[in-house]
């Protein structure tokens, strides 16, 4: 086998900018759209600004709706999920923007001597018990698969311990959730015993605790469909 097959091809983001980058911002899509009519792609917020005063394509010039414009756009996941997995930290500092926004807008602060409680966010806790997770509106949401890796029985405390399959194994949960959250769930509701570890893997590699489920789609699953099927095992003691 020819040793080049075995390298790792490389590619500068700056060689790929014409392709993510946003011709009215002049910056990394975000919310990326595409005109059907001419299958270019901007930022959401920039296209639907532009096509209140013009019905034009910005960048080629034709015309995308005579009177209603925005029936001709669709969003581009794909893209997107492209762009943040080529620019590095995109993701993250585009949710501690928006974030910052409505906090700078008072969302959650007192108007006219009434306090308005801002919604919290669904408990980790619940994904697996609550039949209606999937219908929590605060993040974008990912279907999950969790498959218990092997049969495994190891060894605690001079016993031995067999790792159970997961009753119900199929859930959906926030992006935003962690590795590290899954393993604290597993571990709770397998019973597993204290000091003993989970790992999570996905494609034969084991998921570090800080990624995220928009992470590990990002790098390991798009573009294959929901859900995405992600593995648990014991770590082996010694």
């Amino acid at each position: 086998m020819d040793a080049s097959m075995d390298e790792v091809l490389k590619v500068r983001v700056f060689d790929v900018n014409a392709h993510i980058v946003c011709s009215l911002c002049a910056g990394y899509f975000i919310d990326a759209t595409t005109t059907t009519e001419c299958l270019h792609t901007f930022c959401k917020s920039c296209i639907v600004k532009h096509l209140q005063m013009s019905k034009s394509c910005p960048q080629c010039g034709n015309k995308v709706h005579e009177s209603q414009p925005l029936i001709h756009l669709r969003a581009d996941r794909t893209m997107q999920d492209i762009v943040y997995k080529l620019v590095p930290d995109l993701f993250e500092n585009e949710e501690k923007r928006r974030e910052d926004f409505y906090k700078s807008r008072g969302f959650a602060k007192q108007k006219k001597g009434v306090v308005v409680e801002k919604k919290a966010a669904p408990k980790l806790s619940c994904i697996l018990n609550n039949p209606n997770a999937h219908q929590f509106k605060y993040d974008e949401q990912i279907g999950l698969c969790l498959e218990r890796y092997s049969i495994q029985s190891i060894p605690v405390s001079g016993e031995a311990f067999d790792l159970k399959v997961l009753e119900r194994k199929f859930i959906r949960c926030s992006i935003r959730v962690l590795i590290a959250h899954l393993k604290r769930i597993i571990t709770k509701k397998l019973s597993i015993p204290t000091g003993v570890e989970v790992e999570m893997m996905c494609d034969n590699d084991e998921l570090s605790d800080e990624m995220s489920m928009k992470q590990v789609n990002l790098v390991y699953w798009s573009p294959r469909g929901s859900p995405m099927i992600l593995y648990y095992r014991l770590r082996e003691p010694g």
